[in-house]
């Protein structure tokens, strides 16, 4: 072999590695990110997170973790967003009556139904309890909220459910003007239609996907827990017992047997403006979030529709929030409050 296929057969093994190492580099690319060896990242839910339901309003909420404290315990039923019904007793009942009466269902429509009793010891409207008397019991039906407001089928509705429930209690209900109610319910549901504000910012990778297991890693250190759903994790607050923010990705990817292989190109932030209570400052967390994976996991921040979102464009939200929360306010709907959470909802 002469000096010249010795050349020719050197350079051929050189293109060779090179184009080995080309292919390498491209492999290692479009890998997913994955987190550290060394940390360690718990993929299981917690068994639930905080929510609106009747449990979560009546105590304490604790997970590992965190703990939610206990909201100002207040009457379900108000003026500002339920039909009330009073209903006149010839003499105070049990609370066990008064639960053995109640509807299976808490429900007309898509709209809560519930009883209040006037507790004789504490004279303090409450929730009917087993064990107490009660001199005095309304019934009420939220308005509205965010499936819309009551109309003419659902009152009749609910004064049929209201009067069985009185037959077995020995009671007698005396119900609103149903076209009234039906008019209050429609205005109530514009204010909430005109001033309700979901803000979604939208997380998308520059070059390389992310693992799940990544994404979880880079979330929890901002302080964000696993939710009660795959592909959910939510940050706490510290005023009620509603998340701050909610992180989400591909629920598939949270379930996947090996979330270090699952591909991930994008991740959703949101708030829920009317749920979260002002103080809880959570549209400045949440542009600080945001800023902070885009620079760490190499993103970029977008609304719903894929357009950019610099900080100027989040500073212009937030001015517009700010009149919300005082418009919520001057209605008696600020934001975070028991009311709000119900119509909101």
């Amino acid at each position: 072999m002469n000096s010249l296929q010795l050349g020719l057969a050197a350079l051929g093994g050189l293109l060779l590695l090179g184009l080995l190492g080309y292919y390498l580099w491209l492999s290692g690319k479009s890998r997913p990110r994955q987190p550290p060896a060394a940390a360690s990242v718990d993929t299981q839910p917690f068994e639930r997170e905080p929510t609106l339901d009747i449990a979560a309003l009546d105590g304490s909420f604790e997970d590992p973790g965190f703990v939610i404290p206990a909201p100002e315990k207040k009457p379900a039923l108000d003026s500002l967003l339920d039909v009330i019904a009073p209903i006149a007793l010839d003499a105070p009942v049990s609370g066990d009556a008064v639960l053995a009466a109640l509807p299976p269902t808490r429900r007309v429509g898509s709209k809560p139904f519930a009883v209040e009793g006037l507790n004789t010891s504490t004279q303090r409207w409450e929730a009917p309890h087993a064990g107490q008397r009660y001199s005095q019991l309304q019934a009420g039906l939220q308005l509205a909220n965010r499936a819309g407001a009551v109309n003419d089928i659902e009152f009749s509705e609910f004064v049929v459910k209201a009067e069985t429930f009185c037959e077995l209690i020995n009671g007698t209900a005396d119900f609103p003007e149903m076209r009234r109610e039906v008019t209050r319910a429609r205005e109530l549901d514009q204010f909430a239609s005109d001033h309700d504000a979901q803000i979604v910012f939208v997380l998308r990778a520059r070059r390389s996907a992310w693992s799940a297991s990544y994404v979880q890693q880079m979330a929890t250190r901002l302080g964000f827990v696993p939710g009660s759903m795959p592909g959910r994790m939510v940050l706490p607050g510290a005023s009620g017992p509603v998340p701050v923010l909610s992180l989400s990705f591909d629920a598939q990817a949270a379930l996947s047997e090996d979330m270090a292989q699952s591909a991930l190109r994008d991740l959703t932030l949101a708030l829920d403006v009317p749920q979260v209570d002002r103080s809880e400052q959570a549209y400045t967390r949440l542009c600080e979030c945001a800023q902070v994976l885009a620079k760490e996991m190499d993103g970029i921040v977008t609304d719903d529709h894929g357009v950019a979102l610099p900080p100027e464009a989040m500073s212009v939200i937030a001015a517009e929030l700010e009149q919300l929360y005082a418009t919520l306010e001057q209605r008696e709907l600020s934001a975070g409050s028991v009311l709000a959470r119900r119509l909101f909802s």
